[in-house]
């Protein structure tokens, strides 16, 4: 008697509350966006995928290997990194096989994991998969998506409008050229809205070894002379007006902390020509950087950009795994942060400016309550980010939600955020939100606190207008 896999079946009501009364709401709201179009404000996707068009290789290059939510999880269970592609390049279709292969034989290791939602809606939902990943059913799913990963219909360009995407931000380095947008933003036959942003951490790090060369680069690039600190902060200036009319709408920091401690400008030159020199000491460079990361907003004031900024991570954490595969390949750690202290300096500036948006966004849980609803609850400037990273969980954005609405209300989020490479987890995450904001919308209707006609409209806000107040899509 032949074993039958079991069956891979999305039930239609997933992650709605689990009272009936409360579950009928939900659906409601749910109903009132879930068609609406995606506005991705940050994230990390290739344009050059969309300006190509080129099909997409072999399920474990579009699954697996370049998303470190996947792999870190493998590699935790015993899958060394390279034998999932991570640092390997293309992959012949034997090891694309092997792979994917690895993915499927654990995917009990995904049990309770956003992950594993991801996946199972990403493989239902688009590609029509109909059998649970296992060892047994492996090369069955896996030509079934080879096969339609070479049809016109899951090209990057025919996904793009399936997915509704309405505007899409990349993550750019200060000295890119931006040739890839503007060859997109050329093209007669492309209709969508890919747009840039400014990222400019490895300009700040001085500690880093490669920062000299990353500065002078960056002088050269904005026709600036580095050697001093007015350069830097010239150069600065110059890429992020280039961005600015190149389409981006934020500029995106990310660092360990939240310090925007002022220097004295004569101090500031100082240690930058130390740093450049190989001899700043590790606290002067952090200095100079928190000291730059105040010049980034006012920057912001005078640009428009919206300055985001991502703190509360060690990067890097595994230091051969970094060598040998490079960052963003899964062994970076939350850790404490601080947002109060830290970021007075600058809310104290410009905390009340017209001009500036200031997106926060942390790991830390226990800074939800106590720092961030009461800093975006007073300044005008401040808006709580979505739950990110290892928070972008059901239960994580549930606490979230929770820990800042009764301080900061909806109005003051950004709208979800969905921070991914992973091109095709973009419409499964959005989804993920607005089914767990339905269902905290309900509770609160359900519960006599709001009214349904207002949960409707909150509902829509947060999938369509807070990205585009916050952001300015």
């Amino acid at each position: 008697m032949s074993h039958q896999p079991a069956p891979l079946v999305l039930h239609p009501d997933r992650l709605l509350p689990v009272d009936p009364a409360v579950r009928a709401i939900a659906t409601r709201l749910y109903g009132e966006v879930r068609e609406l179009p995606i506005l991705s404000p940050h994230g990390h996707v290739d344009p050059r995928m969309l300006l190509d068009d080129v099909p997409f290789r072999d399920p474990a290059q579009l699954f697996v290997t370049p998303d470190h939510y996947v792999t870190r999880l493998l590699h935790a269970s015993g899958v060394p990194l390279e034998q999932l592609g991570v640092g390997e390049g293309p992959l012949s279709e034997a090891a694309a096989r092997e792979v994917w292969r690895h993915l499927c034989s654990r995917w009990d290791v995904f049990r309770g994991t956003p992950v594993r939602y991801w996946l199972e809606s990403e493989l239902a939902d688009i590609f029509g998969v109909t059998v649970r990943p296992s060892a047994d059913t492996s090369d069955l799913i896996y030509d079934h998506l080879a096969e339609l990963l070479g049809q016109e219909d899951y090209r990057p360009r025919a996904l793009f409008e399936r997915f509704k995407i309405a505007a899409l931000a990349t993550t750019d380095d200060p000295c890119d050229d931006l040739s890839v947008h503007a060859a997109l933003d050329a093209d007669e036959t492309w209709h969508g809205r890919v747009i840039p942003t400014f990222r400019p951490d490895r300009y700040l790090e001085a500690s880093e070894a490669d920062w000299p060369a990353a500065v002078e680069l960056l002088g050269t690039t904005a026709g600036v002379d580095t050697s001093g600190y007015a350069g830097w902060v010239a150069a600065m200036e110059t890429r992020r007006q280039y961005f600015v009319e190149h389409g981006a709408r934020s500029a995106d920091h990310a660092h360990l902390d939240a310090g925007t401690a002022p220097l004295e400008a004569v101090e500031a030159d100082r240690i930058y020509r130390a740093a450049v020199a190989g001899t700043a000491t590790p606290v002067e460079a952090v200095a100079l950087r928190r000291h730059m990361l105040l010049e980034m907003a006012r920057m912001s004031t005078e640009d428009g950009l919206t300055m985001t900024l991502h703190v509360g991570v060690l990067r890097g954490h595994h230091e051969p795994s970094k060598q040998r595969f490079g960052a963003d390949t899964g062994h970076d750690i939350p850790v404490r942060c601080d947002l109060t202290e830290p970021l007075r300096p600058l809310l104290e500036r410009f905390g009340t400016h017209p001009n500036l948006k200031l997106v926060l966004f942390t790991l830390d849980e226990t800074v939800f309550s106590r720092e961030l609803a009461p800093l975006a609850g007073f300044y005008p400037c401040v808006y709580i980010g979505a739950p990110w990273w290892f928070l972008d969980a059901p239960d994580s954005v549930r606490r979230w939600r929770s820990a800042v609405t009764e301080t900061a209300g909806f109005s003051r989020t950004s709208g979800f955020i969905d921070d991914t490479r992973a091109f095709c987890s973009i419409p499964v995450r959005h989804d993920m939100a607005r089914r767990l904001d339905s269902g905290y919308l309900a509770q609160l209707v359900a519960e006599h606190r709001l009214d349904e006609d207002e949960a409707v409209a909150a509902a829509v806000d947060l999938v369509s207008g807070r990205p585009r107040a916050v952001f300015g899509l």
